[in-house]
């Protein structure tokens, strides 16, 4: 399977996870408040203070953005591109986000591809400081009890990176047991998700959120994406038995690679390994 060499050393634990409750809910982000502050209210609005989300079309203006990019130094082995700031209104067309505490304030983590005011069609990591909701839109959110995505330094990447940790009970209202997960670099993405399932007894779950990167990308369809960096958002997911009865990774996602590549499909289980993280909620439904 393919590898990238990290700057630090390997952490034992591979999977980092923090068992939870949590509940799906919808909200509209208002139009003129930075995106960071639109996400926040809307969790805060539901109890919530960390959780993950997902959206379709959208407008966002001022806007500025990162891509995937070569490392210049050996101190990370990927890095990001200089910052993005297109004139105008940005629609996107599909995103997922993870939202936490970093520093001691609200901070998110963002992919997602986009259509410029220009017509470029691009996508990549949204900046939580400089990207402001233009026009009112729905985004589909999963609020976390009990688990907090908190972003901290991280050995093994020389970034500091969301991972959940365990926060105190807030008395949200909630309705399924859920897991907040980080997959940690060069394992495969689907199949340290069913080894985390087959270890934990869960058959059948739901996978909401999901940003992260992998190694490149092989997708069912037959299409390859060969440049290793990636910024990767999971459109859909789930876990279900196969037919073996074993639990198997459904892995829905959109990327865009560092030279600008965009890909969209179903990953091929057991050839898609974690470039840097990945971060996801998964709903036990069984």
């Amino acid at each position: 399977m393919r590898n990238i060499k990290q700057p630090g050393a390997p952490v034992t634990e591979r999977i980092q996870w923090v068992e939870a409750r949590g509940r799906a809910f919808t909200f509209r982000l208002e139009a003129g408040l930075p995106l960071l502050e639109a996400v926040r209210r809307g969790f805060a609005a539901e109890g919530f203070a960390s959780g993950v989300l997902s959206f379709g079309h959208g407008a966002l203006g001022p806007f500025a953005y990162v891509m995937p990019a070569l490392s210049k130094t050996d101190e990370n082995a990927a890095f990001y591109s200089d910052t993005y700031r297109p004139e105008g209104a940005t629609r996107t067309r599909l995103g997922s986000m993870t939202l936490g505490m970093r520093d001691g304030a609200p901070f998110f983590h963002c992919h997602g591809l986009w259509t410029e005011a220009d017509g470029k069609t691009s996508g990549g990591h949204m900046l939580p400081d400089e990207t402001v909701v233009a026009e009112p839109f729905a985004v589909e959110a999963f609020g976390t009890d009990g688990a907090m995505f908190s972003a901290d330094p991280d050995p093994e990447t020389n970034f500091k990176l969301f991972g959940p940790v365990t926060a105190a009970n807030n008395g949200t209202r909630t309705t399924s047991r859920a897991i907040a997960l980080r997959l940690r670099p060069n394992q495969d993405f689907a199949g340290c998700l069913e080894q985390f399932c087959r270890g934990h007894g869960i058959t059948r779950a739901k996978i909401h959120g999901g940003v992260g990167s992998t190694i490149g990308a092989r997708f069912t369809h037959g299409g390859v994406t060969e440049p290793f960096a990636t910024e990767l958002a999971i459109t859909a997911g789930t876990i279900a038995p196969g037919s073996s009865g074993a639990p198997e990774a459904a892995l829905d996602v959109a990327l865009i690679d560092y030279t600008g590549g965009i890909a969209e499909g179903r990953l091929i289980r057991g050839d898609n390994p974690v470039l840097m993280t990945m971060e996801l909620v998964l709903e036990v439904l069984g």
